[in-house]
């Protein structure tokens, strides 16, 4: 008698398939909280064991990466370093070079006039000077007041002081024209001037000049003194450079 042969094949179901395909991804992956795949852990519950993001999900998640990826070594640091380094201390001393103090020079150039009064007691003069004022600074110069002291035998004579004059550009040199009144008032000055036996009348006077300027928020003084010779008998002072 023979017993008919049993087939061994057995169906499977929809869930033993799953399973199956589960596993099967598991091997691929390392388990949830693991770095070698040999430990044990729980399955992730982001990616569910699939090793796949789900989609909409990509803003919502953080990555750990190991501390020994390749991503978290940044490639040529000490050339950038070194480049940033390298602009800054040419900024640095291109402004350095700009906006470092430079000089501010005054200079008298001329005598343009001399007018000469006779009172009876004093010898009055309006004597009339260029001067030349030289800015070598990158910025724009402020004049804040120019004060003219005549002296003529140690003796103050004469002080003028004139607060609007105009500024002067950067790089750049502007003249200015000022008058100083001059009053003698020495007895002896005063025949000598006036003598019509002595042809020529001459007096040197000495101008002490100075000038508060203000650039890159300070303030400066200039001063400078200077001798020029006048005829104080008449006006026949005719121009001439000063010295």
């Amino acid at each position: 008698m023979v017993t008919p042969r049993k087939n061994s094949k057995t169906t499977e179901g929809p869930d033993m398939t799953k399973d199956t395909e589960r596993v099967k991804t598991l091997r691929q992956f390392p388990p949830y909280g693991s770095m070698n795949g040999n430990s044990t852990g729980d399955t992730c519950p982001t990616c569910r064991g699939t090793g796949r993001i789900p989609r909409g999900h990509e803003d919502q998640l953080v990555a750990v990466i190991p501390c020994n990826d390749v991503r978290l070594k940044p490639r040529r640091t000490k050339l950038y370093v070194c480049i940033s380094m390298v602009v800054c201390l040419f900024l640095s001393c291109l402004i350095l070079f700009f906006l470092f103090p430079r000089s501010v020079t005054l200079t008298p150039v001329s005598v343009l006039s001399v007018t000469v009064y006779f009172t009876p007691d004093t010898v009055e003069m309006e004597v009339t000077n260029l001067i030349n004022i030289t800015n070598e600074n990158f910025v724009p110069v402020q004049i804040v007041d120019f004060t003219v002291q005549g002296l003529v035998s140690d003796a103050v004579v004469g002080k003028t002081r004139i607060s609007n004059m105009t500024g002067i550009q950067s790089r750049s040199q502007k003249s200015y024209i000022f008058q100083i009144d001059l009053s003698i008032k020495d007895k002896g000055l005063n025949t000598y001037c006036k003598s019509s036996s002595i042809k020529i009348h001459t007096l040197f006077l000495e101008l002490q000049m100075t000038v508060n300027i203000s650039y890159l928020s300070h303030t400066e003084q200039l001063s400078l003194d200077t001798f020029e010779y006048i005829d104080c008998g008449t006006n026949s002072t005719i121009p001439h450079p000063v010295r």
